[in-house]
């Protein structure tokens, strides 16, 4: 099948989040802003250094793993709940999420979760919607006071990142 001729808008975004475990807890973000963001994703996420023989180009090497970072922004409509799922909790591992188990196994030192951004595809005649799964990453939350109040999540990916 082509490639889509159908370009994606923020209406056509789905965020959700997922701790680790046998029986993952799972929320879907509501009320986002359709500003998802990654960025510093490349190809197997190394960095890379330049070798340069007597001022010219030598070779090029991978070196450290690098760690791709993003962010999305949503409404604030509830802090913590024991019994529903909020973001605040899913971040911060606290009511509904308190026994969430971190995506990096469940005696890890650092909670972490998978976020997945899920683009509508099958419904502009695409075979499939267009998923990015970003494995392991280490959330953290920002709430403003405003008109709306909001949410900002910033996020640094550490482990794999899948593309279908």
């Amino acid at each position: 099948m082509p490639i889509s001729s159908v370009p994606k808008n923020f209406r056509d975004g789905l965020i959700t989040l997922a701790s680790g475990g046998g029986s993952p807890i799972t929320l879907t973000v509501q009320y986002e802003s359709g500003d998802f963001s990654i960025t510093g994703a490349n190809q197997g996420n190394y960095e890379y250094t330049k070798y340069l023989d007597r001022g010219e180009m030598g070779t090029v090497r991978k070196t450290n793993r690098s760690f791709p970072t993003g962010s999305f922004t949503a409404q604030f409509t509830d802090l913590a709940d024991a019994t529903n799922n909020t973001l605040w909790d899913a971040v911060n591992r606290t009511g509904s999420f308190a026994a969430a188990v971190s995506t990096l196994g469940a005696n890890a030192d650092l909670y972490t979760l998978n976020v997945t951004f899920t683009a509508e595809g099958t419904s502009f005649g695409d075979a499939t919607d267009h998923v990015l799964v970003l494995n392991d990453c280490r959330l953290s939350i920002d709430l403003s006071e405003g008109d709306p109040d909001s949410y900002s999540i910033s996020f640094e990916v550490l482990g794999s990142i899948t593309a279908t």
